[in-house]
C-alpha cells in the first residue's frame, strides 16, 4: 500500500493509494511517469493543456515575473501590472463588448463569484425574489459551494444532508429547450437570477447541444430578464476552434466564466468577463455599492504573466485556427469506433473534444485502464463515456494511432465481455 501523505482530489482512495500513477515531465502532447512510460495525454489534463506540455517559453516567462515581484493583492486601490495587462488584453479578446473582468483562481472560484454577482445584481434591482441559479442536467460547474449547489451531476450533490447546499437551484434539461421553458413557467422567472450553461457539457459526457439549443436559452433569458451565464472554463481559449465557443455559437452572455486554457495549466488563474449591464453600477457615482468578493491570489501577478505568454504561443502558432481543421480528423477518427459491440454512441460535435459512450455493462475503468497500459490517457466521465480532448499541437497521425489503441482495446474485451 502506498504510503504517502497526499488525499487525491476525486478519488476512491483505497484504489488510487494502492496504484498511484506519478507523472513526472511532459512535452508536446506526451508526459511521462517516473517509471519511464511515455503516454499520449488525451485528456489534456483536465481539459486544459491547449498548447501542450513543457513549452519553456511559459516557465521563463514566470521565471522573469517571479524575480520582480511574485505577485500583489488587487484588494482595494492596489494593483499589480501583470493583472491589468492582461484584463485589458483578454477584454478586448472576449465574446462581451465593453466588458470588466474579474480575476480568480481557477474554475470552481469563477462559478461561485458569478453565483453570487447575479444574485446581488437582482438585490440591487430591488427584486428580492430572483435568487433561483438554474443549470442542465450533467452540468458540472465545479465543486465549491455554488458549483456543488448548481451540479447536474446527482453524485457531486449528495450526502452533505440536504439536496443542495445552496437550496435555491434548479436542474433542467440539457438538450430539450421547450422542457427548459416550461420548468421556468413551472417556477416562475421572477424568480430566478441566472442560467448557467457550458456551450459543450464537459465532465458530464461531452454533450453537443442540438442546432438552437444554445440560441433558445438566451432567448428564454432576455424574455424572462434572466442573467445568461455562459461556462467556457473548458471551451475558452481555442478548444472548439473559436478563442470563445460563445462566437462560434453566436452567443452575446452577460457573463463568461474562464479559467484552464487561459494558462493552458502552466499556472491557477481563472476569471469572469461581466457584461455592463451588471458592472456598470459599481463603477460609477460616489454611492456606487461594493461587491464584497475577494480572492487572495485574484490577479496573481505570475499567474497573469503566464497567461500572456500562453495567449502569445496560441496567437503566434495559430493554434486556435489548428484546432478548427483538426476537428474534423478527430471526428473522421473517432466515428470508427461505433462499430464496436460495446459503444452505444459516439459523441464528436463542435470542437476538438471526443466522448466515447460506452454501453451500461461495460467497465469503463477497466477500459481506460487497458487503454493506459497501451500508452494512451483517458478517463471515464459521466455516463461511462471515454474522455477525448487532446492538446491542440497533437498531430493528424497521433490522433490515428491514439484512436487505434481504443479500437484495439475494445476489440480485445468484446470477446471477454
Amino acid at each position: 500500500m502506498n504510503t504517502s501523505s497526499l488525499w487525491h482530489p476525486q478519488a476512491h482512495m483505497p484504489t488510487t493509494a494502492a496504484d498511484p500513477l506519478v507523472i513526472a515531465r511532459g512535452e508536446g502532447a506526451y508526459v511521462e511517469t517516473e517509471q519511464g512510460q511515455r503516454l499520449l495525454d488525451a485528456t489534456a489534463g483536465l481539459w486544459h493543456v491547449n498548447i501542450g506540455h513543457g513549452r519553456e517559453e511559459v516557465a521563463d516567462a514566470a521565471a522573469a515575473q517571479m524575480k520582480k515581484l511574485e505577485t500583489y493583492h488587487l484588494f482595494g486601490r492596489f494593483a499589480n501590472r501583470p493583472a491589468l495587462e492582461l484584463a485589458d488584453r483578454v477584454t478586448a479578446l472576449g465574446p462581451i463588448e465593453n466588458a470588466k473582468v474579474f480575476w480568480t483562481s481557477g474554475g470552481s472560484d469563477s462559478v461561485e463569484l458569478a453565483s453570487k454577482l447575479s444574485r446581488l445584481h437582482w438585490q440591487l434591482e430591488g427584486r428580492k425574489d430572483k435568487l433561483t441559479i438554474v443549470s442542465r442536467h450533467n452540468a458540472y460547474h465545479g465543486l465549491h459551494g455554488f458549483g456543488t449547489s448548481i451540479a447536474g451531476i446527482p453524485p457531486n450533490r449528495a450526502d452533505y444532508g440536504t439536496d443542495s447546499l445552496v437550496p435555491e437551484t434548479l436542474r433542467v434539461a440539457h438538450s430539450d429547450l421547450a422542457a427548459v421553458e416550461a420548468e421556468i413557467d413551472r417556477i416562475g422567472p421572477d424568480r430566478v437570477a441566472a442560467i448557467f450553461a457550458e456551450p459543450i457539457i464537459g465532465t458530464g459526457g461531452v454533450i453537443t447541444p442540438p442546432v438552437g439549443y444554445l440560441a433558445g436559452l438566451q432567448r428564454l433569458c432576455r424574455q424572462h430578464d434572466i442573467l445568461f451565464v455562459v461556462d467556457e472554463v473548458i471551451t475558452g481559449f481555442g478548444r472548439v476552434g473559436t478563442l470563445f465557443a460563445s462566437e462560434r455559437f453566436q452567443l452575446e452572455p452577460d457573463l463568461v466564466l474562464m479559467a484552464k486554457g487561459i494558462t493552458s495549466g502552466y499556472a491557477p488563474l481563472g476569471g469572469v468577463l461581466v457584461a455592463p449591464r451588471v458592472w456598470r453600477r459599481f463603477f460609477e457615482g460616489d454611492d456606487a455599492p461594493m461587491f464584497r468578493h475577494g480572492i487572495t491570489y485574484s490577479g496573481h501577478a505570475t499567474a497573469c504573466a503566464v497567461a500572456m505568454a500562453n495567449l502569445d504561443i496560441l496567437e503566434r502558432e495559430n493554434l486556435v485556427d489548428r484546432v478548427a481543421s483538426l476537428e474534423a480528423v478527430l471526428r473522421t477518427e473517432v466515428a470508427t469506433l461505433a462499430h464496436s459491440p460495446l459503444v452505444a454512441e459516439v459523441r464528436c460535435g463542435a470542437g476538438f473534444m471526443a466522448g466515447i459512450r460506452l454501453n451500461p455493462e461495460v467497465p469503463g475503468a477497466k477500459v481506460a485502464d487497458r487503454i493506459l497500459d497501451r500508452g494512451v490517457i483517458t478517463r471515464v466521465l459521466v455516463d461511462n463515456v471515454l474522455q477525448i480532448c487532446p492538446p491542440f499541437v497533437i498531430e493528424p497521425k497521433e490522433i490515428a494511432d491514439m484512436v487505434k489503441v481504443f479500437a484495439t482495446v475494445l476489440d480485445e474485451m468484446a470477446v471477454s465481455v
